[in-house]
């Protein structure tokens, strides 16, 4: 897996996710909504420890600056 993540797309995530897990933990939010976020908290935590997001793949999609070749024309 090629890293396609970059740091400011991860830390967007992480904080989303905090921002969520607080939400569940405090029950501001509960029942089937509580649990579809955890799966979502679980992907985003995933995602930005690994720095992959594999939806990014089929949409040609890399927040990575490194590894991109610049433009310079």
């Amino acid at each position: 897996m090629k890293k396609n993540m970059g740091a400011m797309d991860r830390t967007i995530r992480t904080i989303l996710a905090i921002i969520l897990a607080i939400l569940v933990l405090s029950r501001v939010v509960r029942g089937v909504l509580a649990y579809i976020l955890v799966v979502l908290i679980a992907i985003l935590l995933i995602t930005s420890l690994i720095g992959f997001c594999p939806l990014y793949v089929p949409l040609g999609i890399s927040t990575n600056r490194r590894g991109k070749p610049e433009n310079r024309t």
